[in-house]
């Protein structure tokens, strides 16, 4: 499996160390950055760079790294096709695979250490979609909700947010 990492300057320790550690796995690895030079480097850079290498047919998943791994999440969900979910655990990692076909994967580096992180990409990377009939009307209703918002969006709506 193709698996693109990308961290911003607080994740990117923790991303270099699970390139160390996931190596032996025999995942072709791809890194999108950063390299903690720049501590103004922002999150949703390294989320749409590696979202888009999913999009692109360039990765099949994705590991993304921020300090608490939100703003990460968020971000990659942005993009229509990417399923970011936040894991800091080996139950969650991989069951938002199972049941939610979840293709990135964010960890907060200021929350987790590496022997955590690790188990958390390793259930991810080992964790294939069910395909359950549940799970796929589920994942429909997702992928419907991102046609509604590009629809919203070319219509001019302009959302009540900061």
């Amino acid at each position: 499996m193709r698996i693109a990492l990308a961290a911003d300057h607080a994740g990117f320790e923790l991303k270099n160390e699970l390139l160390v550690r996931l190596a032996p796995l025999g995942h072709e690895l791809i890194d999108l950055g950063g390299d903690g030079s720049n501590p103004e480097d922002d999150y949703p850079d390294y989320a749409r760079a590696l979202g888009l290498a999913i999009l692109e047919d360039k990765a099949d998943r994705g590991i993304l790294v921020c300090g608490s791994g939100v703003g990460a999440s968020i971000a990659a969900s942005k993009l229509p096709g990417i399923r970011a979910g936040l894991a800091h655990d080996y139950y969650s990692a991989g069951q938002g695979v199972e049941h939610d076909d979840m293709n990135v994967l964010a960890l907060g580096a200021r929350v987790i250490g590496i022997e955590t992180a690790v188990s958390c990409a390793q259930s991810f990377l080992a964790a294939t979609f069910t395909g359950a009939p549940r799970h796929v009307r589920r994942v429909g209703k997702v992928r419907a909700m991102e046609q509604e918002a590009a629809r919203m969006e070319a219509a001019g709506y302009k959302p009540n947010s900061r």
